[in-house]
């Protein structure tokens, strides 16, 4: 049977066959803390048998399948072994929450005043930085809500708009860089010079034509 594990079984096995790794993860911020590698021995063995088999044209095929199953045949104990020790060594990392009954890294999600994780007990002093952030990112959207951001700008000759003439891209201004039409949004009468909002093709005070 493999060995409890007394902490967290939320782990990845990363051992190959030259040893052996693992890897405990937090179950609140989900971190990962990667045990010491353990060299195997046999395995070690079966790869050195296999190089000399490759050299010495299969002379050495034999060994290094009998290296081969060896490993089969204790890598079960020797796997439960040094997953053993990678328990011990990490498990100093985790504290387990008598709240919810998580286990979570004591240096990132544990809140040591209350002896629960964050979750359960959240620091009060992040609590209260996130929530003056908070507060302060609302206090400026609504400041800049506030103010006229087009007063000083002529909205009737919008960058990127296109002249009505010849179609060219404007680049501000009352006329076009390119035909010389104007741009502006009102006309102006030639006779009494009275200016008109759209375009009319007479003038409303005096009846001349645009």
């Amino acid at each position: 049977m493999p060995p409890a594990i007394p902490f967290t079984g939320n782990y990845e096995d990363l051992s190959t066959d030259r040893g052996y790794q693992f890897k405990f993860y937090c179950e609140k911020c989900h971190n990962g803390y990667m045990s010491s590698f353990e060299t195997s021995k046999i395995g070690m063995l079966g790869s050195a048998a296999r190089v000399a088999s490759g050299f010495l044209g299969g002379m050495f095929s034999g060994v290094a399948d009998s290296a081969y199953e060896v490993q089969r045949a204790v890598g079960g104990p020797a796997h439960d072994s040094a997953l053993k020790n990678a328990v011990k060594e990490i498990a100093p990392t985790f504290k387990q929450c008598t709240r919810c009954g998580n286990w979570v890294c004591e240096p990132i999600c544990w809140n040591k005043k209350a002896g629960l994780c964050e979750n359960c007990a959240p620091d009060l002093d992040e609590e209260m930085a996130a929530a003056q952030a908070e507060a302060a990112r609302e206090q400026i959207h609504e400041k800049a809500r506030t103010v006229d951001w087009t007063k000083q700008r002529d909205i009737r000759t919008v960058s990127g708009a296109v002249c009505p003439h010849c179609g060219a891209k404007t680049q501000g201004g009352k006329f076009c860089q390119e035909c010389g039409t104007t741009l502006s949004a009102k006309k102006t009468c030639n006779d009494c010079g009275h200016e008109a909002e759209g375009s009319p093709k007479f003038c409303p005070e005096c009846g001349g034509k645009y």
